[in-house]
């Protein structure tokens, strides 16, 4: 069973922002219309996003820097939006980040000091870089090195390499799932069967956790994950995990539930669900107001109950 929205919700989504339309009309009501996608470069938030690009091709000071405004984070806003995955300016960046951003250990990351690349970056920059079309050779030694990072209990974790992490992360885990998700959806192949495998093992390290619970003493693992912020950029929460389950196609598991029932409890009379306060730094402007509801956790949330059949 899948949650039903009622026509007013669908009705609010479609007055949104160009972006929330497209992915509403695609997701929610069947309509994969170009047309939408093709006016997010140039309305609302996606041309406040192009705006801010510089004239060299960067967004912010650095490849990371300031950490929300910066190219890399940026990419990835881009990338959720649902931008058409071939427009030029942002190929061009995407093109400039991989000649220059990649480091000798083959992954990304903005701290060479701190021992090597980072893998909830590299995870993410695979995740724009595949949907931005960067041709599967480049991506090889950002596959090598992400294979390489895959940990014992079946995730991951950005303190795996620099600080001798034993425990997976949520936070690097998902962000590596949905990367993998994204090369596998361009096409590519290299390494693929292990990426494949990876990608089952990490599932079910988040199933082990249902989503927040330690898996030893079955409490919340942080408050965080029960929070809903749009973006969520690196971080990790219970309705991004939910959306990358189903984005993934992971059939319905009833480890699933305690993250659905949370979620559920969150959700309005109204049939909507809030947004929760941003994640603190600089931004570009802000999508949506805290306390408020929420067009991106709406349309998500709803995604996510139609992927993995889940409902009240």
């Amino acid at each position: 069973m899948t949650l039903e929205a009622p026509q007013a919700v669908i009705d609010w989504l479609l007055a949104g922002d160009v972006a929330v339309q497209y992915q509403a009309r695609r997701d929610l009501l069947g309509e994969d219309d170009l047309s939408l996608r093709d006016r997010i470069a140039s309305e609302g938030w996606g041309a406040a996003y192009l705006a801010a690009r510089k004239p060299e091709g960067h967004w912010g000071e650095k490849y990371y820097f300031p950490k929300w405004t910066s190219t890399h984070y940026t990419l990835l806003d881009l990338k959720n939006l649902g931008i058409d995955p071939a427009s030029p300016p942002i190929c061009e960046s995407v093109d400039m980040v991989v000649r220059t951003e990649r480091n000798p250990d083959g992954g990304m990351g903005p701290n060479l000091t701190s021992g090597g690349s980072d893998v909830c970056v590299t995870g993410m920059f695979l995740n724009y870089a595949s949907y931005f079309g960067v041709a599967e050779r480049k991506l090889d030694s950002v596959i090598d090195f992400l294979i390489g990072q895959h940990m014992g209990d079946g995730g991951f974790n950005c303190l795996s390499n620099r600080q001798g992490a034993r425990h997976s992360s949520m936070h690097s885990t998902v962000s590596v799932l949905e990367g993998i998700h994204e090369y596998r959806r361009a096409g590519h192949s290299y390494r693929l069967e292990e990426l494949e495998r990876i990608a089952r093992d990490s599932v079910e390290f988040l199933l082990l956790h249902r989503l927040f619970r330690s898996d030893r003493t079955g409490e919340v693992i942080k408050a965080e994950f029960l929070k809903l912020p749009y973006p969520w950029r690196w971080k990790f929460n219970i309705l991004r995990g939910l959306d990358c389950l189903g984005a993934l196609g992971v059939p319905w598991d009833n480890r699933m539930r305690d993250a659905v029932d949370v979620l559920l409890e969150k959700r309005r009379p109204d049939g909507r669900w809030n947004t929760n306060a941003a994640l603190s730094g600089e931004t570009h402007f802000i999508m949506e107001k805290a306390g408020k509801p929420g067009r991106w956790n709406t349309l998500i949330a709803l995604r996510a109950s139609r992927r993995l059949k889940f409902g009240a």
